[in-house]
């Protein structure tokens, strides 16, 4: 999903709601300037089900969106609150595709340089096996070349198709990229950013504590913060009414985050706000420093690779050398 264009979808339909124009009507006009796509096709179904009269709950349930998203539009109307909902739903997805775009920016570009790094180590593999193996056939004859020479070329690129195979399977396997989130550095700042503005949003809109770490537990599914915040919930049901008690001695949450937000005292949902900002910024700085170290780091693989790659052929002249030697005596 296109969180920048969901993002400017619910920011406009903020505004023509408090210019009084109805929701069908509003989501209707604003569906049809929409680019073509999934999102555009779930927002129109809604409009109609919600026209023929469906109640909200179950229109929203039928369809494709983010399960934060459809709670906080409930949420909205609830508390006849829905405008300001929604505008803080588009500043909420905007800083996500911020986020998602710096993201993918780092985890892009060593692709890029791990694809190339293994195209160029498997045509050296091709074209070094093809050649050598002729230079030795017309200086020895029939005899093969050791195969310790195979070995050592055959190393490298091995190596990089066993790397590529699991940085591809920890993309597309959405528990191990979860789980990759809460544990990379970038990755782990971004989705702290994520998880304490989703939860000051809930707070501003009237929700309490509890109902605000059921949320964002149900969010976080399958995560090490989703069994974390199941914790924080069972530390306030056994009588821990402070936030910093119920979150005390956390394993997954930095200590910086939980001061932040109990340093507020009871205004817990501008702790959430401040812890929002702060790790939005941190997650900005350590991925810009990462893709700054991106280049030379990869460029000093690439050249360790080819190095290691190099040493076959060494291998190759020492030991033509050696048997043109014994054959010479």
């Amino acid at each position: 999903m296109n969180y920048d264009e969901f993002a400017f979808f619910n920011r406009q339909l903020a505004g023509m709601l408090k210019d009084g124009i109805p929701l069908e009507g509003a989501m209707r006009q604003l569906c049809q300037t929409m680019q073509s796509g999934r999102l555009r096709s779930e927002l129109e179904q809604l409009e109609r089900d919600l026209a023929k009269g469906t109640p909200l709950q179950e229109a929203l349930a039928a369809r494709q969106l983010p399960s934060f998203y459809c709670q906080m539009i409930q949420v909205g109307v609830r508390s006849n609150n829905l405008v300001e909902v929604l505008i803080l739903l588009a500043d909420y997805y905007q800083r996500a595709q911020m986020i998602r775009l710096k993201l993918k920016g780092l985890m892009v570009y060593p692709l890029l340089v791990l694809g190339a790094a293994l195209a160029v180590s498997v045509l050296i593999c091709a074209l070094f096996s093809t050649l050598g193996n002729a230079v030795a056939f017309e200086l020895l004859g029939s005899q093969p070349l050791p195969r310790s020479i195979g070995y050592n070329l055959l190393l490298p690129p091995t190596f990089l198709i066993l790397v590529f195979i699991g940085v591809v399977a920890a993309l597309v396997t959405p528990r191990l990229r979860r789980a990759m989130n809460w544990r990379l550095p970038g990755f782990q700042e971004a989705s702290l950013s994520q998880l304490a503005s989703a939860g000051g949003l809930i707070l501003k809109n009237g929700g309490n504590l509890q109902e605000t770490l059921g949320l964002l537990q149900s969010l976080e599914q399958e995560t090490p913060a989703g069994v974390e915040l199941g914790r924080w919930q069972q530390r306030l049901g056994q009588g821990h009414g402070k936030f910093a008690d119920a979150a005390e001695a956390s394993k997954v949450f930095p200590p910086l985050f939980i001061w932040l937000i109990a340093s507020n005292g009871e205004n817990l949902a501008e702790g959430f706000k401040q812890a929002a900002e702060i790790y939005y910024a941190r997650a900005t700085h350590k991925v810009d420093m990462l893709l700054y170290a991106a280049l030379p780091v990869s460029i000093l693989l690439l050249g360790i690779m080819i190095i290691s790659q190099m040493m076959p052929a060494l291998q190759l002249l020492v030991s033509l050398m050696n048997n043109l030697g014994a054959m010479g005596d």
